[in-house]
């Protein structure tokens, strides 16, 4: 969608066939799209053949398109030093913790915390990118010293000076912090309603077996009891054999 509503000519090239400058960070967003819609499309198709490995090659999956989304905001074509890049900046700290949890969760398909993590992970990513559409793109929310300026078909928040800019990037960090606090909060208190609400039950491991295999092994047992009778009732006729000679 982005490749074809966003550009004037819904298109994204220029008219020799080339990709123009100012729509490089189109194709990015799209790549990373991309990736995503293949780990979805693999996911759903691993579920329905039922693999027996389906657990550890979607893992796999959405690890590949979590380090391509890594790399491409690493590497972005949007500036790094203004107020957007600082936003990404922090946004790569998120996506690096979703790449990690996931690659782990390969080793610890069953472990709750490594699912939880990531869960929230991604959750915060949703949540960042929200924050970074209204405070990078509303003018009223813009920082002060700071104004959104036309680039090359774009909307960019730029600084009138160095101490605005550093203003703004100190703004930035501190929003970060609180909104890890708030999910921090959020993610807390919503394990705490789901325990209450899906208790655990207690599990309990039968002492005996059921249906035939229980009735095999007293079967088996009484055998070998019996066996064993009959070699102390012999031992002992052939002990009174003795005595009496």
């Amino acid at each position: 969608m982005e490749l074809i509503i966003g550009p004037e000519n819904h298109q994204p090239f220029d008219t020799d066939g080339t990709i123009p400058s100012n729509h490089l960070h189109n194709f990015e967003h799209a790549s990373i799209s991309l990736a995503f819609l293949i780990y979805a499309a693999f996911a759903i198709a691993f579920d329905r053949i039922k693999l027996r490995q389906r657990a550890a090659m979607t893992q796999l999956l959405g690890a590949v398109a979590f380090g391509q989304q890594l790399l491409l905001f690493h590497l972005h074509s949007a500036d790094h030093m203004g107020v957007e890049g600082q936003y990404h900046w922090l946004l790569q700290i998120v996506i690096a913790l979703s790449l990690a949890t996931t690659l782990i969760g390969i080793w610890l398909p069953r472990s709750f915390v490594v699912s939880f993590v990531r869960s929230m992970s991604i959750t915060f990513q949703g949540v960042w990118f929200i924050v970074m559409g209204f405070m990078l793109w509303t003018p009223s929310l813009i920082p002060k010293g700071c104004f959104i300026n036309s680039e090359e078909g774009h909307q960019v928040a730029r600084c009138r000076s160095d101490e605005a800019l550093h203003r703004a990037k100190s703004l930035v960090n501190i929003q970060f912090s609180w909104y890890v606090a708030a999910m921090a909060l959020f993610s807390m208190l919503l394990y705490l309603f789901l325990t209450k609400r899906y208790p655990e039950a207690p599990e309990y491991l039968p002492l005996v077996k059921e249906g035939g295999q229980e009735d095999d092994e007293d079967l088996e047992s009484q055998k070998k009891l019996g066996e064993s009778d009959s070699f102390v009732h012999v031992g002992r006729g052939i002990r009174a054999m003795e005595v009496e000679r």
